[in-house]
């Protein structure tokens, strides 16, 4: 893989460092594709018009494949895996409905409940019923049992999925988020040495105004 700066890569990556961008890093790194990146600013070119015309939210990361537009981590995530299969990043159709599930359950309940324990946003027992994720400590429980059942997230086979969730665990426990149970730290310990994600680190940490 490399980072490329010409106009004609049809695989453009919008990023800041410090940011989701640095999950979608690693996937590029996993797959293996050149790309050409677009580092943007949170006050001044990521809310700029051109920006906004590809991701109104004037958020980052988003991706742009062959003119077409895919924002959300877990949905570039899971389209980088479809869009280079020679990476074996998609699962076989036997495990790819925990592939999804955990995909997509890292990027619903476990965010929100994960931002709303930061944000201090309190969840009374009466209210449990309106948020997807019921509570914080059963969205806990439940990823303990999911990072437990199998060697990766999806089965025996590393994908997308843990690109995602491992990302989710790692930075939780990094910043006190999520707590440092021993199913989570067993289950990143298995991540942490794949050489793409030092290569992505390395990548955005060098960006990082020092």
């Amino acid at each position: 893989m490399a980072i490329t700066e010409s106009s004609d890569c049809d695989l453009i990556f919008y990023t800041n460092p410090m940011s989701r961008g640095r999950i979608v890093r690693w996937m590029l790194e996993e797959v293996g594709a050149d790309y050409r990146q677009v580092l943007l600013a949170y006050e001044t070119n990521m809310k700029a018009n051109d920006y906004l015309a590809i991701n109104p939210m004037g958020k980052v990361p988003a991706l742009v494949h062959r003119g077409q537009v895919v924002t959300e981590s877990a949905a570039i995530c899971a389209y980088l895996a479809d869009a280079f299969p020679d990476a074996g990043l998609a699962p076989d159709l036997t495990d790819r409905a925990a592939y999804y599930r955990w995909l997509f359950f890292a990027a619903g309940p476990l965010e929100a409940a994960v931002m709303d324990r930061v944000l201090k946003a309190e969840v009374t027992s009466d209210l449990e019923k309106m948020v997807g994720y019921g509570t914080y400590d059963r969205t806990i429980d439940t990823l303990v049992q999911a990072v437990s059942d199998k060697p990766y997230i999806a089965g025996r086979q590393f994908t997308a999925a843990d690109v995602y969730v491992g990302s989710h665990i790692m930075w939780g426990m990094e910043f006190g988020s999520i707590p440092k149970r021993p199913e989570f730290e067993a289950y990143v310990e298995k991540l942490a040495n794949r050489p793409a994600l030092a290569a992505a680190k390395a990548l955005d940490d060098n960006l990082i105004p020092q």
